[in-house]
């Protein structure tokens, strides 16, 4: 099936996630445990990936579904996968739990170890984010107003740059990395995938994350961001892969706007 006519049935799929997440979040009546790597996962994460695996599997049954919240096929098995779909079903656990408003259900599709199609869905905001490859970057508004995202570029290299943060990270560990020469403006927000697409929409000028991310947490964003005009790289400025460890962990990461910026003199990016 052509990427543009999954991405219809997908968007679908993700707003009926945020749906079901979004009632859980309403009546504030749902379960928390800890997992084995001592992150937290609640009922709504497991209704919303019960939700979306299902629904993928039905869609496309051909396609293998890999989701955070069963996460244990292993890469002599994955390796084989030339095509399959990774999901977070909700991303930002911490912020729903805290009330804060600020997760998403993220669904990939990742062909060849790289991202092809990207969709995310706030369920708070009832913003719809979505890209495939060749097809440029969009979002729906509530309304179903659809517009197309696009980095925001830079005329002065010096200007004054916004750079999304993760809320619950040490700010220190951000501010020690960037040139004490310019003006920043810091932008503190849960999911890592929103603050992402801050970045595709022109809203926020990048986003270093230092910490802890699965490969769910970047691929339906990557390719958001790349058919936005940005990208996402590692700390040594190389692009992310996909599928090609035994462990889903990414390395720290940027999310870069204008790619023309001088951005190894803006922030320190080894280490």
């Amino acid at each position: 099936m052509e990427l543009s006519l999954l991405l219809q049935p997908v968007i679908e799929i993700a707003r009926a996630s945020g749906q079901v997440i979004l009632d859980i979040y309403q009546r504030g009546d749902f379960e928390k445990n800890i997992k084995s790597d001592d992150t937290p996962v609640t009922s709504a994460d497991l209704a919303a990936h019960k939700l979306v695996t299902e629904r993928l599997t039905a869609l496309t049954p051909d396609i293998p579904v890999l989701s955070e919240e069963d996460a244990t096929v292993p890469l002599s098995e994955r390796e084989k996968w030339d095509r399959y779909w990774l999901v977070d079903p909700l991303d930002g656990t911490q912020e729903f739990i805290a009330g804060s408003g600020d997760f998403a259900t993220i669904i990939a599709l990742v062909e060849n170890n790289q991202p092809v199609m990207g969709v995310v869905y706030g369920p708070v905001s009832g913003v719809s984010y979505y890209a495939a490859k060749g097809h440029g970057a969009w979002k729906i508004m509530p309304d179903g107003e659809k517009v197309r995202l696009s980095i925001l570029k830079h005329d002065d290299e010096m200007s004054s740059l916004s750079i999304a943060i993760s809320r619950r990270q040490d700010i220190s560990k951000i501010t020690e990395r960037l040139d004490p020469s310019r003006n920043y403006d810091l932008v503190p927000l849960g999911s890592a995938a929103l603050k992402s697409c801050l970045v595709a929409e022109g809203a926020v000028d990048c986003y270093l994350r230092l910490g802890p991310t699965g490969e769910w947490d970047t691929a339906a964003t990557q390719c958001i961001v790349e058919e936005s005009g940005g990208r996402i790289l590692d700390m040594t400025l190389s692009p992310l892969s996909y599928n090609e460890r035994d462990s889903f962990e990414n390395p720290n990461f940027i999310v870069l706007g204008d790619t023309g910026l001088p951005w190894r003199d803006i922030v320190r990016l080894e280490g």
